[in-house]
């Protein structure tokens, strides 16, 4: 299979050859691997119990989606990628705000499947045939995993949509047989090694694990489904079709491993750790079914993240190659792999960065989609593109390229949102006013959203957005 050429430019309409099924298996095959079934192992791990936790993931998880799942139309309009997609909010530089958030997002994400997926796989070898645990063994296991995962996304597309095929299939599979193997040892009373409630009351904590654990999938995903969705034509699929494709993949594809997590984490009895009670509590006869799972599952999830991150990259970097881009951030990811090993707790990191993302990147979001119901869904493909070819002028152009309410409404809401937040290490100044319960992706995403509604209407005559915006035609190279 040749490698993918495209990089953020518009895909042609003969090459927009994939359905809605191929985005259920994508969105469902990727997320079957460790690097999402630990999202499940953290709210037992913040001293819920096996009730509590699965109601804080499907509340979080279906709420993020039915927030989520409507940015796949965008792409689906545009035939580029959200970020590129963007910039008819932000303007065609300004959707420079939403690479780096989705390359952010991307490098956590993908640092973290490498990271999880390695020490369950490190863990089984020691098992299986002695492997030694020393820093060496993690560190071949982790290039392993991460050169797999370079080939994947380096080939693009097509090469990790059949993949995903194959993932949804063979995954599914060995998670059913991971039920069978941690049952008999199940509970769903709280893990008394958790130590109590992490923030001190119930309903704190559980609102923590909701955001942390279960709405940080869908936004996970804010600037990833246009990556997909632009190979899929609005002239042969409907918006409700792939809306429903994607509400369906996304639901799916998160809770099926995620509370495969939750079930691991109580059968394992996995409180303050989850890969190393994963592999000590499996029975000898899971393990290669584990390594499977550790390896392949890893390779899948984290070569999709990769494949974004150096989309992301390409936008940012016009004159640099798809895969050249994605090279470069593959290096990036694994010395975050290498750094989360050896400095970082695993609880305490996940939620800090999932948290912190949340906050930063929902006002994105928000403000994408105000940009599309105002447009009602009507795109110009063609000026989206200026930033890319290096040229001035066209619709999304604004100001020198940039949409000013749309990048202010953008910092005020994420600026509110990280005070807002509560970290394991860090509680914002406007938690007093949440009663200490972390609303900071809600605020965000509200204030965000108020502020460029508020913004745009005041500087209605200025051509702000897109129904009245009107600029230069393009005329030079910058």
């Amino acid at each position: 299979m040749p490698i993918e050429q495209r990089g953020v430019d518009t895909i042609p309409d003969a090459e927009r050859t994939s359905g809605p099924r191929d985005l259920v298996s994508i969105l469902l095959g990727s997320n079957l691997c460790l690097g999402v079934i630990i999202f499940g192992w953290l709210p037992p791990s913040f001293g819920l119990g096996w009730w509590a936790s699965v109601s804080s993931i499907v509340a979080g998880t279906v709420v993020g989606t039915l927030f989520t799942a409507p940015l796949a139309l965008v792409s689906l309009r545009t035939a580029t990628n959200l970020s590129t997609s963007s910039g008819a909010q932000f303007g065609v530089r300004g959707r420079l705000v939403g690479s780096v958030v989705g390359l952010l997002l991307a490098l956590g994400y993908t640092a973290l499947t490498v990271w999880i997926g390695g020490d369950v796989m490190v863990g089984v070898l020691h098992r299986l045939f002695g492997l030694p645990t020393g820093g060496a063994s993690y560190a071949v296991v982790y290039a392993l995993l991460a050169g797999a995962t370079v080939a994947g996304a380096v080939y693009g597309y097509r090469v990790l949509l059949a993949m995903s095929r194959v993932l949804s299939v063979g995954m599914t599979a060995l998670l059913i047989l991971g039920v069978a193997a941690y049952a008999p040892h199940f509970t769903t009373g709280a893990l008394p090694g958790a130590g109590g409630y992490l923030l001190g009351g119930f309903w704190p904590t559980w609102c923590l694990a909701t955001v942390a654990a279960g709405l940080s999938g869908p936004i996970a995903f804010i600037t990833l489904l246009g990556d997909y969705t632009r190979y899929i034509s609005p002239a042969r699929h409907s918006s409700r079709t792939i809306l429903h494709a994607t509400w369906l993949g996304l639901t799916a594809g998160l809770l099926v491993p995620q509370l495969f997590g939750t079930f691991t984490a109580f059968g394992a009895r996995a409180a303050l750790d989850y890969a190393g009670p994963l592999v000590s509590a499996s029975p000898t006869w899971y393990l290669v079914p584990l390594l499977l799972a550790a390896s392949a599952g890893s390779v899948g999830n984290a070569g999709l993240m990769l494949y974004s991150m150096g989309l992301d990259l390409d936008a940012i970097l016009p004159r640099a190659s798809r895969a050249r881009a994605t090279c470069t951030v593959a290096i990036v990811a694994t010395v975050c792999v290498f750094v989360g090993h050896y400095a970082w707790n695993a609880q305490s990191a996940m939620t800090s960065f999932v948290l912190l993302l949340t906050a930063i990147g929902t006002p994105w979001a928000v403000i994408t989609l105000i940009g599309f119901v105002r447009c009602r869904g009507m795109y110009d493909a063609d000026a989206l593109q200026v930033f890319n070819r290096r040229a001035r002028g066209g619709i999304y152009w604004f100001r020198a390229g940039w949409n000013i309410p749309a990048a202010v409404s953008w910092a005020v809401g994420a600026g509110v949102g990280l005070l807002a937040v509560s970290l394991p290490s860090y509680e914002g100044p406007l938690l007093s006013l949440t009663g200490g319960v972390d609303c900071s992706f809600l605020l965000s995403g509200a204030v965000g959203g108020l502020t460029f509604v508020l913004l745009t209407a005041l500087t209605k005559g200025a051509a702000t957005d897109t129904e009245s915006a009107t600029a230069p035609e393009v005329t030079s190279r910058v």
